[in-house]
This record gives structure tokens, C-alpha cells and sequence, in this order.
């Protein structure tokens, strides 16, 4: 058995803080700095956690490389497998040429590229994330982008900004469930808390990619169509979490933000200077060499949204209490074999515990709605093999990646170099109010998961709360919203962006165009954060 210890280093807990943050620090030095390909990155990074946990911690090698087990394994299921079968779907729609009337569907509503970005990579990438999360929105709207003529690196950095203000909320709002559960507050009380955080940054993000695809000309030309997107999104997620419901702020902020913005564009287009294509960004004109002798049927266009409407249908009716009910009857939760870890104060870790959610996992659902999308293309089993083989190529380094960034996530957090860092922070008094989302932001830095990051950080929020005398709710409430912007820079997400459009071991390359904008956000946060606790916006409290 191993007991978790937070302070080893000489018994100081900022210099076991120190030598805690060596593995994160390494990896985002390796992938940013010195451009090492993702997967090298993280094992090297594995390496040094496990060092640190064993030599340092004091943990036993056979309980760490347990750890690590058990975060690959996570790794693989549920993660991988949502991010596996939604590719698979869109495999599918390539294999059948509806992809490609995909595209021209959407370049018929706007044949500008910074519209395009807005519509796709936040409202339908909302969506996205509202249903599925853990991955999927990335994967889904980065080869929508590229379909439609944006380069690869900025589809991919597109994506990865764009799955921001929606994460909280993400898979009908289960990492707010979580830390529900984990906090003991009531979970409309959290989801209205983040429900008057969120909304600020979806004011920013459309601005966001207008600027990364066309920079301040494009500001200049699109900033109305942008804000009006921004304004509608956080309005109605700000409503919805607050008056209607939690599960489904993110399903109607990206339905009438993306309604807003077809709206706009209908009315009056955005002004375009004669030097800009409507490709910005992309070579060649508007079309696609053949697309101006394409006419595509009522029928076809249909075939060609069908596949994201059933995904949309399986996983609402999957949201249905009875159904949800009658498919987790089929969930196995079990402790990991021979791994035997307590907390600091003797009590079992529930991260000992594995749970395969065989049918209540958007993995499953993504795959049931893959199997529909045969019948509805018209797909035969072997195409359709086919098109899953090849997912399953494309996606090979990110697998490896994803996993052994897992396995990292697992050794800090069990062997307790995670919490060291969170206790250190803890230990703020009432500047904690500033730095708390700061450990929301590091808590998705290192899982790629809010509801990972909530539980692993939840329970802590509250407990510095209650020591410095600051609202418990807020504090909470505050991990979340400021881990929605470690997303972007997680290398799990990274790896997932890098494959989806063909960039494998460019992962550092993008984490280079992404964390100014991940910093920047989580500044804009913490300042939010810091004004809620104080006299000046105490009142946004619930």
C-alpha cells in the first residue's frame, strides 16, 4: 500500500511544489521550445514523473507503473474511443463523396472563410461539445474546416481555440455533475455560478478566430457578425444555465448563436476588400475546381447533414432518464488490479477506481450513430471497415500520444505530485480568488478533462475557500471555468488536433499559436474571478 504524502521535499510544500511541476513544465518545454513530437515529449515526461514519484515520494515502482496502466487504459476508453468513432463517421461521409456536398452546403450560406470559422468551429463545435465532449468537437470541426479550404494548422488551431466557453457544459454538463458530486454543492447552484463566468469569455472567442484567420483586417471587417455571435451565445447559455437548465445551456447557446450569425450574414454581408479571397488563408479561389459545375439534389444535401443529425438524435435520446437508466445497468466499476494508494489522511482514492461505462460513454453512442450513418449513406460493411481502417491509421500516433499522456495525468495525480501543487496554491489566503481558476487551467493541462480536473480539484477549492473565508461556490465553480482554457493546451487535445488534420508531430507548433490565447483568456478569468470574491461583483454570487 502507498499513502500519498504532499510535502516529501525536506517537509516544505513549496519545494515539493517545485519538483512536483518538473514533469508538466518539461513536457510543455519539450513540445513548445525544443519542437519534440508529442509522443516523445510525453514518454520522456512519464519517465521523469515516475522518477519523481518513486525517488522522491517515496511511492513503490510496481504502484506507480500501475498508475500508469490505469491512465492509459483511461486514456484509450473513454477517451479515445469517442474520439475514434467520431472520425470513423466522418470517414464515412468522405467515403461517400457527402462530404464534399457538405461543404459546399456550407459555403452556400457563406463563402467567407472568417464566417465560416464562426459557424463551424464555435456554434456547431459547441454543439459538439455539448453532446459528446472529451475531444470530439476538435476532431469534427478541424476537418470540417480543412474540407472547406483552410490549412491544416489553422483548422487545427481554429478548433482547438474555438472549444473553450462551451467546455463546462460539455457532455450535457458532466464535469459540473462532477463536481457536484465531489464539492457536495448543489449542482444548479455550480452551473449557475459558471453560468455568469463562461458567457464572458464566448463574448471574446468569436473576435478570436475572425483575428486568427484574417487578423486585424479581418476585425475590422467582420467584428459585427463576430460580436453578435459572442452575444448571443453567452445570453443564452447565461439563461439557460440559470433559468431553464444545466445539461442544456451549451445545446441551446450554440442552436441560436449559429441561427444569429446566418441571420447577420443574410442581411448584410461582411465587407471584404478586393485583395481578400473568400478563402482567406487558403490558396486557389472560392471554389473547388469542380464545384461550379455541381449542383447538388434536395436529397443529396439531406444525406449529407444526415450523419450529424443522427448524432444529434442518439445522443438526446440517450440523454432520456430511462433510457440512461436502462444503459447504465450495463456500467462495471471495479478498483484497479493491485493498485493500493490511500490519500494523505488514510482514506481510500477513488482514482484506484476504474469504471467502463460500456453503453452510457459518447463512445458507444458515437458508434451506434456510426453504424445509422451506414444504413443512411447507403454504406456497405466492408467500405465501411474500410473507412474505420483508415481512422484507426490516421490516428495511430495520436492514440499513443493520448495514452501515455493519460498514463503521466494518473502517476502525478496517485502518487500525489497533482494535489502538491494544489495545496501549495490553496495556501494563498484571499489571493486565492485570483489563483483558483489558474488551478482549474492546470488540472486540464495535464488530464485534457474538466470533469478530471473538477474531480481531482473540486474537493480542495472548497477547502481553501472555507480557510481564507471566500465563497465556496465561487471557488468551485471557479476550477471549471478556468480549466475550460487548459483544454487548448492539453497535449491529449493537441495529439487529437495534430491527426484529425494530418500534422502528426507538429503538436508543438500548434501548442506554440494556442497558449497566448489560453493565457490571455485565463487572465481575463482570474481577474473575473477576483472581482466576484470582492465588494465590486460579489452580487454575481448566487
Amino acid at each position: 500500500m502507498y499513502q500519498q504524502v504532499l510535502d516529501p521535499v525536506a517537509g516544505s510544500l513549496a519545494w515539493s511544489a517545485v519538483v512536483a511541476a518538473i514533469p508538466l513544465l518539461l513536457l510543455f518545454v519539450l513540445l513548445g521550445a525544443l519542437k519534440m513530437t508529442a509522443w516523445v515529449a510525453s514518454l520522456i515526461s512519464l519517465a521523469v514523473s515516475l522518477a519523481i514519484a518513486v525517488v522522491v515520494y517515496g511511492m513503490p515502482v510496481g504502484q506507480a507503473l500501475l498508475a500508469g496502466t490505469e491512465g492509459a487504459a483511461f486514456g484509450f476508453f473513454p477517451i479515445l474511443w469517442i474520439v475514434i468513432n467520431a472520425i470513423w463517421v466522418y470517414q464515412m461521409t468522405v467515403e461517400t463523396g457527402h462530404f464534399d456536398v457538405l461543404r459546399r452546403s456550407f459555403a452556400s450560406v457563406s463563402d467567407d472563410q472568417r464566417v465560416q470559422a464562426i459557424i463551424i468551429a464555435f456554434s456547431f463545435g459547441a454543439l459538439m461539445e455539448a453532446l459528446a465532449g472529451f475531444g470530439t468537437p476538435v476532431a469534427v470541426t478541424s476537418v470540417m474546416l480543412m474540407a472547406l479550404g483552410f490549412q491544416p494548422m489553422k483548422a487545427a488551431v481554429l478548433a482547438l481555440v474555438a472549444n473553450t466557453a462551451p467546455v463546462a457544459f460539455g457532455a450535457m454538463a458532466t464535469p459540473i455533475v462532477t463536481l457536484g458530486r465531489v464539492t457536495e454543492l448543489p449542482v444548479d447552484t455550480l452551473g449557475a455560478m459558471i453560468g455568469r463566468q463562461t458567457p464572458l469569455l464566448a463574448l471574446f472567442v468569436p473576435l478570436a478566430l475572425v483575428a486568427i484567420v484574417d487578423g486585424r483586417r479581418g476585425l475590422r471587417q467582420t467584428w459585427a457578425v463576430a460580436l453578435v455571435c459572442g452575444v448571443v451565445f453567452a445570453a443564452a447559455q447565461y439563461a439557460t444555465s440559470n433559468f431553464v437548465s444545466v445539461p442544456l445551456a451549451d445545446v441551446v447557446a450554440a442552436l441560436v448563436s449559429a441561427a444569429a450569425v446566418v441571420a447577420m450574414v443574410r442581411i448584410r454581408r461582411p465587407a471584404r476588400t478586393a485583395d481578400v479571397p473568400a478563402r482567406v488563408g487558403a490558396a486557389g479561389s472560392t471554389q473547388m475546381p469542380d464545384d461550379a459545375e455541381v449542383d447538388d439534389s434536395r436529397a443529396d444535401v439531406v444525406k449529407a447533414y444526415a450523419p450529424y443529425g443522427i448524432i444529434i438524435a442518439v445522443f438526446v435520446i440517450c440523454q432520456i432518464s430511462a433510457v440512461k437508466k436502462l444503459l447504465d445497468r450495463a456500467t462495471i466499476s471495479f478498483a484497479w488490479p493491485g493498485l493500493d494508494v490511500v490519500d494523505a489522511d488514510g482514506d481510500p482514492l477513488n482514482l484506484a477506481k476504474f469504471t467502463l461505462n460500456l453503453l452510457t460513454t459518447p463512445g458507444t453512442q458515437m458508434l451506434v450513430a456510426g453504424l445509422l450513418t451506414m444504413v443512411a449513406l447507403r454504406l456497405s460493411a466492408p467500405r465501411a471497415l474500410k473507412a474505420y481502417g483508415a481512422t484507426l491509421h490516421q490516428l495511430r500516433w495520436a492514440i499513443v500520444t493520448v495514452m501515455l499522456v493519460l498514463a503521466l495525468a494518473f502517476v502525478m495525480n496517485v502518487s500525489g505530485q497533482t494535489i502538491t501543487l494544489g495545496t501549495w496554491m490553496a495556501g494563498a489566503g484571499t489571493a486565492f480568488a485570483l489563483l483558483s481558476p489558474i488551478l482549474g487551467w492546470l488540472g486540464v493541462a495535464v488530464t485534457g478533462s474538466d470533469t478530471s480536473a473538477n474531480s481531482l480539484f473540486g474537493a480542495l477549492q472548497v477547502t481553501a475557500a472555507n480557510q481564507a473565508g471566500l465563497s465556496e461556490v465561487l471557488m468551485a465553480a471557479s476550477n471549471s471555468s478556468g480549466g475550460v482554457l487548459g483544454k487548448m493546451i492539453s497535449p491529449q487535445n493537441l495529439a487529437i488536433a495534430a491527426a484529425a488534420v494530418g500534422l502528426d508531430g507538429k503538436e508543438g507548433e500548434i501548442f506554440r499559436r494556442v497558449v497566448l490565447w489560453s493565457l490571455g483568456f485565463l487572465l481575463v478569468l482570474c481577474a473575473l474571478s477576483a472581482l466576484q470574491a470582492s465588494p465590486i461583483l460579489s452580487w454575481m454570487v448566487p
